[in-house]
């Protein structure tokens, strides 16, 4: 199959895009490289500079005629999307609609949009929580991220168009950025490695921090293999149901770098979530999808990914 990956220059595209074509597919990549690095990019794929909300993203659908759309594309700091709302609209909700219309313009059979189980849901009263819990964002980006599935439900009673919705948890593993929230794994990592004390942002009466489950980016590529066939009109969840503290997350990262020292503690941020845990029993069901990288082996290849870097 000829899949369009948007984003695919970015930490979880490109693994993405890799994976496809290891699979024996041809893959275009569509990114602005605005957080994406041209070193993601796999030399196999085809690759256009474009942002999402570009008039001329509709060139690349004629000339490409993808059979099928991965959406990676989107502002992912919610911290940022609460400071900056229109940023995360403009990306989130204007530039997604540019490829849905292009998806119908071009004769795309399906999409894989990718969402966020991780915001969605907002301070979610079922836990671990599942697919069929109403979702009460509490971020602008997960607002827009739930908006972002509402549209997928118009284009497919409309026109037609088939896709599968995969609600991430907070993935980490090699190429992710340090920056926001959802790049906690590698800035602590990053900064542990350069000798600064990263800080674990907590609430009061919560000295741990803020609970969250991680899932390795190796096994949420596997659950994006899957989508290609199956999982049709609907959403599924994917993460680990393993919750994981703040503060125990950096000293699993300072104990494999053999640091001693108490991080740094900050007040929780405009948009941060106490706690996200995630079901993948549906995943496990319907997609035959489970993850298989514990936490400590998952950070240990960020460590050796970022030390090769340097």
């Amino acid at each position: 199959m000829k899949i369009l990956i948007t984003g695919g220059a970015g930490f979880i595209g490109s693994n993405v895009a890799d994976t496809y074509l290891k699979a024996g597919h041809k893959v275009i990549i569509v990114d602005n490289l605005v957080t994406g690095k041209r070193r993601n990019i796999n030399p196999e794929a085809v690759f256009y500079e474009m942002d999402i909300c570009d008039e001329n993203l509709s060139q690349i659908f004629d000339k490409e005629k993808p059979d099928i759309v991965n959406h990676h594309a989107a502002q992912i700091s919610v911290p940022l999307s609460v400071e900056n709302p229109l940023m995360d609209i403009t990306s989130n909700v204007y530039g997604w609609v540019n490829v849905l219309q292009n998806c119908i313009n071009s004769g795309v059979k399906k999409v894989i949009y990718i969402s966020s189980g991780g915001a969605i849901y907002g301070e979610a009263e079922e836990y671990p929580t599942t697919e069929t819990y109403n979702p009460k964002p509490l971020s602008i980006y997960a607002i827009n991220k739930s908006v972002g599935e509402d549209y997928l439900y118009f284009y497919r009673y409309q026109y037609g168009l088939e896709y599968t919705i995969l609600r991430y948890a907070n993935v980490y593993g090699p190429r992710q950025i340090s920056s926001g929230e959802a790049g906690v794994v590698s800035l602590f990592t990053e900064k542990l490695l350069k000798g600064d004390i990263p800080t674990v942002y907590r609430y009061d009466g919560e000295p741990d921090g803020m609970i969250r489950d991680y899932v390795y980016v190796g096994d949420v590529v596997k659950a994006n293999l899957l989508a290609l066939e199956i999982g049709e009109g609907d959403a599924f969840n994917i993460g680990t149901c393993l919750e994981t503290k703040t503060r125990d997350l950096y000293w699993e990262i300072a104990n494999q770098l053999g640091v001693n020292e108490e991080p740094h503690y900050g007040v929780a941020r405009k948009g941060d979530l106490h706690r996200s845990l995630l079901s993948y029993e549906k995943a496990k069901r319907v997609l035959g999808w489970e993850p298989k990288i514990g936490l400590s082996e998952g950070i240990s290849q960020v460590i050796k990914y970022i030390k090769e870097l340097k």
